[in-house]
């Protein structure tokens, strides 16, 4: 499609299907060589290196477990070894546990735990690690969810606070990385064809309901979430810096 990532590295957190997969395609396609991380999909992830050593690009996968904080600094320093350099980290890895009201007597508290040790506690550690040997003018891009601005049913207020936070957090390592011209903003999909939605979406009061809500009646494509990332990385977002990207179809204006 284009060259403007060519010579740029980029490290995908869960990047073994799903979003995150579709935008390691997305960043291949554009002339990036490609790291990406997975939990335990080791299949999943060889097939997605394949696809993306098609392209002719480099690409590896990396197996570390987010819930373990001790593998941020390791993972980091598997694609420095590999690449030597590190231009844009994308946070993708995460898990939704949804379903139950904060004040159900038999919430599962283990699994909502586990949520916040994930999506916050395990970004924060690979985002910590990544920042100390991301090249100045580098990108870091989180992938939060509509949920983290806008709630419009119940039972989602441990996974809605995991991407408050993120959100908020990406705001203060805007700050902090900004004298090096790195930028971090978050992008937050709606609903997506991918294996954690559908998992998700039969907890949903009524999906139906939930798609009458946008004014574009329809759930995202991978496609446009990936591109989104791909522009906040590009050569053309320098100067969008702290901000966060609803591709939601409108639902919540």
């Amino acid at each position: 499609m284009s060259n403007i990532f060519k010579g740029k590295v980029v490290l995908i957190t869960g990047g073994s299907r799903g979003l995150g997969a579709a935008t390691a395609e997305a960043f291949a396609d554009h002339g990036a060589d490609v790291a990406i991380s997975y939990a335990a999909s080791a299949d999943k992830a060889k097939a997605v290196v394949e696809k993306l050593r098609a392209k002719g690009v480099r690409a590896i996968a990396v197996q570390s477990d987010q819930a373990d904080l001790s593998s941020a600094k390791p993972l980091i320093d598997k694609v420095m070894a590999e690449f030597g350099r590190l231009d844009i980290l994308v946070n993708n890895a995460g898990i939704a546990i949804q379903g139950q009201m904060v004040d159900d007597p038999e919430l599962d508290g283990d699994n909502y735990n586990r949520q916040w040790q994930v999506n916050v506690l395990g970004t924060i550690a690979n985002t910590r690690a990544a920042a100390q040997k991301l090249t100045d003018g580098g990108r870091i891009i989180f992938v939060g969810s509509l949920l983290g601005s806008y709630v419009p049913f119940p039972g989602v207020a441990d996974y809605t606070g995991t991407k408050w936070a993120l959100a908020g957090y990406a705001k203060g390592i805007a700050r902090d990385l900004g004298r090096r011209n790195i930028t971090v903003n978050v992008v937050q999909p709606g609903i997506m064809p991918t294996d954690m939605a559908a998992d998700v979406a039969g907890e949903l009061p009524n999906r139906d309901a939930i798609l009458d809500m946008h004014p574009i009646r329809r759930i995202a494509t991978l496609e446009e979430v990936a591109e989104t990332i791909c522009f906040l990385a590009g050569p053309h977002a320098g100067y969008i810096n702290g901000e966060t990207v609803n591709v939601a179809g409108g639902l919540g204006i």
